[in-house]
């Protein structure tokens, strides 16, 4: 696809107007997006971010794959979303995870080094192409392992206290995050703690 079908689908997930399409009847107040390419943030997919936020949606991203700066990846890089590093089963930065100052927590993302497929993070799978095929489980490894903890978080937060905006959400994730218990330089606040957040988005 393109990026202008990404952004599109940023808009219309959150309640936004796309032409040729009917308006999302049940807005998402969060998105979670294991997508990304190289280069900096674009217009295009900051503008759709920033109207999903005017519109009260959480945008959670992975940061990406490359053990590379974060600054080079998008949407990744973009202002205003909640970028997403991966740790390993030591709780230390997982070997391919993407990092940098505009990382801001990390979550389990899973390591199947050594060929040791049960140590990454069991995910649906369909086998359809362009239509529903049967549905199955495979291991994988990847920050696109772990945004989706935080996503999930996030929707756990929101149905304690609908009333909290995106950046209430993220400085509510930073501030009770885990600390590392093994290296994981420029991998945000710490790992996601779920109890400690949905606790806080109450007050």
């Amino acid at each position: 696809g393109y990026t202008s079908d990404i952004a599109d689908g940023i808009i219309w997930a959150s309640g936004g107007t796309v032409a040729g399409l009917p308006l999302n009847p049940t807005p998402a107040r969060v998105i979670s997006m294991s997508l990304g390419g190289s280069g900096a943030c674009d217009a295009t997919t900051q503008s759709a971010i920033n109207g999903a936020r005017s519109r009260g949606t959480v945008v959670v991203v992975a940061a990406g794959n490359s053990n590379a700066d974060v600054a080079n990846f998008s949407p990744a890089s973009c202002a205003g979303v909640i970028a997403v590093a991966s740790v390993g089963r030591s709780g230390g930065k997982a070997y391919y995870s993407n990092f940098g100052a505009g990382v801001d927590v990390a979550a389990p993302g899973g390591d199947t080094t050594g060929g040791i497929t049960t140590n990454g993070v069991l995910s649906t799978l369909n086998t359809g192409t362009t239509t529903p095929g049967a549905d199955s489980y495979a291991y994988y490894q990847g920050t696109s392992m772990a945004t989706p903890h935080v996503s999930g978080l996030v929707a756990l937060m929101l149905a304690k206290n609908p009333g909290l905006t995106p950046d209430q959400v993220e400085s509510a994730l930073k501030s009770t995050a885990r600390s590392f218990p093994a290296t994981c330089s420029q991998c945000g606040a710490g790992i996601v703690d779920a109890n400690a957040a949905v606790s806080i988005a109450s007050t």
